[in-house]
């Protein structure tokens, strides 16, 4: 069955939860853990989901820069 998988979606796969390993220990987890009330921490957990949100529009913003100008920047390393 894991040979069926092709590598390159196990490796999507396998960043897509270190990244969210890390934004769970890095930001959403203390965010929560500063505050007491419940409706505190619902709404830091909320705040913090618009952070993951802002994160993701700007890893694809530079990987999508990344692909359109791909034969500028290989000329430049090349």
């Amino acid at each position: 069955m894991l040979a069926a998988i092709q590598p390159e979606l196990l490796l999507f796969g396998g960043a897509v939860a270190i990244s969210l390993l890390a934004f769970t220990a890095l930001i959403l987890a203390p965010a929560m853990g500063s505050f007491g009330r419940a409706w505190e921490k619902a709404m830091a957990g909320v705040l913090s989901l618009f952070v993951l949100a802002v994160l993701v529009v700007i890893g694809l913003g530079v990987g999508l820069a990344v692909v359109q100008f791909w034969p500028e920047i290989s000329r430049l390393f090349g």
